[in-house]
């Protein structure tokens, strides 16, 4: 295959005839590329999925890495060990392409890989690799690990997505009308793109920037003269920058340039629109912002056979679907952790990525209280927990480990390891009830409760990103009423989400479960049918032609 004037390789639905090359350091397109870390790489990879299934004329740019994000093991005592191991993807064309980008004053080499469309159904997927004996050792190491905790390689690895990508696409002569980046880690690509069409109107014609981060202090920040030592603004002098970006201090702001260079922006819930439109209104210059949530394909997710049979309205396989789902899951559960997990029992899963806001352990947080859920006897549970906590983020880790400690004294409550997109999916079909309490309002969207619906399991949650669009209290799921946040402590906050999550669970969610079976399973099936269309990654990616490219 020629990749020199590169076109996709399907016949592309007219309504989607715009060129689109959609940037991501993370893509999580299926569990054997290993290529992501979580929430973000889940919602690119159902892009790309629905890009390829409505036949959109897009093409996604990543980074090959070699040893993935990391891999989850165990120390002796059960606790987390962060292992490296290198990944093989035999499946992944050699384009041929090889080219050199500046980096540190030093040319790199950078070499393009190829996921055709067909492997995993997905729109055709790029990836970049300085993994090359042509490049000194340092160099070789860019795209060795997501998210490297070293500050230059993460530059480095900023510029090889952003500079890099921009320069692979005039190698493939695709000539895109809109660049997008999803989170500002490409945002070097601008000053590639103001080299190229000397303009910065120009540039503004062609990038489009969606943003994930709630909170101001969570983007990412780096010293201009690191950047500029690092060679991250392409040639560009400091003022020319300044000029360029806005910016008078020494901070070089990732998303706030984006922000000041693309010509559209999106939060990617209601809720965070306007939570972005707030935090970002005292700065000058900053492109519209609007709202486009977050989805999931519910094509690749779905029990299909769960749909199958609440279509038919036919209970009885309907329930005896979702118990051979949740034995079949248990046993992974029992693989790991020696526990059998019964399929009759309420089985609540706190599954996603590690972090502090996200809140892992908050259930635990009255012993008390726990302990009489765990063991109650007439309203009997299960708990698992799953998720990978950033390598060096040991606050993440170490509520990691204080849950696998806490698990062992008891029969029902198991943490797994391993979270990715295949125990992801065994996961969501082994709840009952998916439960997710971030701190309000931290969470942009948050996605893992749409396929968890998508396979028979009940959203319980705090009022925080997409939940506000879904949930209607007992009808399709449960949801803390929001307290007036503003106004409490963190402390307090919490205390008061925990208190409600308690209250709601014992008083509303396990009696109805075990007392109302049929109510249970209109919930179930209300979730079902609601997640399917509005939810779907299929109405994202049309409103990102809608909404986003065609402005």
């Amino acid at each position: 295959m020629n990749f020199r004037n590169y076109s996709v390789p399907y016949q592309v639905d007219e309504r989607y005839a715009k060129r689109v090359a959609y940037f991501s350091m993370e893509f999580a397109i299926h569990q054997p590329l290993k290529i992501y870390s979580g929430g973000l790489g889940f919602l690119a990879g159902s892009h790309l999925r629905s890009a390829y299934e409505l036949r959109q004329n897009l093409i996604g740019i990543g980074i090959l890495w070699k040893y993935g994000y990391y891999d989850q093991a165990r120390n002796q005592d059960q606790t987390l060990q962060v292992t490296w191991m290198e990944k093989i993807n035999s499946y992944l064309e050699d384009t041929g392409i090889k080219y050199q980008i500046l980096i540190h004053d030093a040319p790199v080499w950078v070499k393009a890989y190829y996921l055709p469309p067909t492997v995993f159904n997905s729109a055709p997927l790029f990836l970049l690799s300085t993994d090359l004996p042509e490049n000194d050792y340092i160099s070789q190491t860019i795209c060795h690990r997501l998210y490297d905790g070293n500050v230059s390689t993460k530059l480095a690895q900023f510029i090889l997505l952003g500079v890099g990508g921009a320069k692979l696409i005039d190698e493939l002569n695709f000539n895109p009308s809109k660049y997008h980046l999803n989170e500002a880690h490409g945002v070097s690509a601008a000053f590639y793109l103001l080299n190229k069409f000397k303009s910065v109107e120009k540039v503004r014609e062609h990038l489009v920037f969606t943003t994930h981060t709630p909170e101001e202090a969570g983007n990412e920040k780096h010293d201009i003269y690191l950047c500029n030592n690092m060679s991250y603004f392409c040639g560009l002098s400091l003022d020319e920058v300044r000029r360029v970006t806005g910016i008078t201090d020494e901070t070089f702001n990732h998303s706030l340039v984006a922000l000041r260079l693309a010509k559209i922006a999106n939060g990617v819930s209601e809720l965070h629109g306007h939570v972005s439109r707030a935090m970002w209104k005292h700065y000058e210059n900053i492109c519209p912002i609007i709202s486009i949530t977050n989805a999931q394909n519910w094509k690749y997710w779905a029990d299909k056979q769960l749909y199958n049979y609440m279509e038919q309205g036919n209970d009885v396989l309907f329930d005896d679907r979702k118990k051979h789902l949740k034995r079949r899951a248990f046993e992974i559960v029992a693989d790991q952790t020696g526990k059998l997990f019964d399929p009759n029992v309420l089985t609540i899963v706190w599954a996603r990525r590690f972090a502090g806001y996200k809140r892992a352990d908050l259930i635990t947080r009255d012993l008390e209280r726990f302990k009489k859920l765990t063991s109650n006897t007439k309203y009997p549970v299960q708990i698992i927990w799953a998720g990978k906590p950033y390598p060096l983020d040991y606050p993440a880790i170490s509520d990691f480990n204080n849950l696998v400690h806490l698990s062992k004294g008891y029969k029902n409550v198991a943490v797994l390891i391993g979270y990715e997109l295949g125990l992801s999916k065994r996961l969501k079909q082994a709840a009952d009830v998916w439960l997710n309490n971030p701190r309000v309002p931290r969470e942009a969207s948050g996605t893992s409760g749409m396929t968890a619906c998508m396979n028979g399991a009940v959203n319980f949650s705090t009022d925080d990103g997409w939940i506000p669009e879904f949930i209607n209290h007992g009808n399709n799921g449960f949801v803390v009423p929001q307290a007036d946040y503003h106004k409490l402590h963190v402390l307090e906050q919490d205390e008061y989400d925990l208190n409600q999550l308690y209250e709601i669970l014992q008083n509303q969610i396990l009696p109805i479960y075990y007392d109302k079976r049929d109510t249970w399973r209109q919930i179930t099936k209300n979730g079902m049918r609601d997640v399917r269309f509005k939810f779907d990654s299929n109405r994202m990616a049309d409103e990102y032609y809608e909404l986003i490219y065609s402005y």
